[in-house]
């Protein structure tokens, strides 16, 4: 499968697959892909070459009805979480239940408990957005993320801004919700410490493809000089930190200094 926008290509040669009670992690550097297979794997965008396959389905040959459906069997927890500033915690976790289902008041009000429950946050209900920290906000977006219980559920750095301890928390968070949903996971981070030590299995995108697959393990013990840099966070290997000079550049480099002249 390849991904990208219009004749652009980000990435080839894809071949990604997250299993029920699954989870899995995608790691990279900034500008890898990461986002790009997300959209794809939302149906934000259709594969270039190839087919992304949701529930035995191929994205790009069902309908817009048939996307929306398949959508509502899938969560996302969001990098910022995207709450709703304006509703409270209990009603923030409640909107998809009011929106995509026919379930009663009371159900919901059962559903949603028992999520917040699932995150230790039953007894803020009640709260406001602006009376809970970054971190119990974090843990709000992911109880709204399962409260459909979904197949699969798509983390988009959801240890970002986090304190050790919060940061712990979430990622068992993520391990339990995978298996006591028994859903698959697709985690997109930059924590490699924490996220290794609840996945299943690691995907690492960059140069436009998959430069490696395979458990933590496998990683900790590879040879490969790319995976091995950014393990460790050298500033020294074949990742560079300076974008490299192409033709365009020069040319634009030449008319600005002309103009200047």
């Amino acid at each position: 499968m390849s991904l990208g926008y219009g004749e652009r290509t980000i990435l080839a040669d894809l071949n990604v697959r997250v299993r029920q009670g699954e989870v899995v992690a995608l790691i990279g550097g900034s500008g890898s892909g990461k986002t790009t297979l997300l959209r794809g794997a939302t149906g934000q965008i259709r594969p270039q070459k190839g087919k992304i396959s949701l529930y035995g389905q191929d994205v790009s040959l069902v309908t817009s009805q048939q996307l929306q459906q398949l959508r509502q069997r899938m969560g996302v927890l969001f990098q910022q979480g995207a709450l709703f500033t304006d509703l409270d915690v209990f009603d923030n976790v409640a909107f998809p239940l009011r929106e995509l289902t026919n379930n009663t008041e009371k159900v919901i009000f059962e559903k949603v408990l028992d999520k917040l429950d699932a995150v230790g946050l039953r007894s803020a209900a009640h709260l406001k957005l602006s009376e809970v920290s970054g971190g119990m906000a974090r843990r709000v977006a992911l109880a709204r993320t399962i409260v459909l219980e979904p197949d699969l559920i798509l983390y988009d750095e959801p240890f970002a801004g986090l304190d050790p301890i919060s940061l712990g928390m979430t990622a068992q968070l993520i391990r339990d919700t995978a298996n006591r949903l028994k859903c698959g996971a697709l985690l997109i981070t930059h924590d490699i410490e924490e996220s290794f030590k609840i996945v299943d299995y690691v995907y690492m995108l960059g140069q436009g493809k998959i430069i490696m697959e395979g458990t933590p393990n496998d990683f900790r013990h590879s040879d490969n000089p790319y995976v091995q840099q950014f393990l460790q966070a050298s500033p020294t290997g074949p990742v560079v930190f300076e974008y490299p000079e192409t033709s365009n550049f020069q040319q634009w480099y030449a008319k600005r200094k002309e103009q200047l002249k």
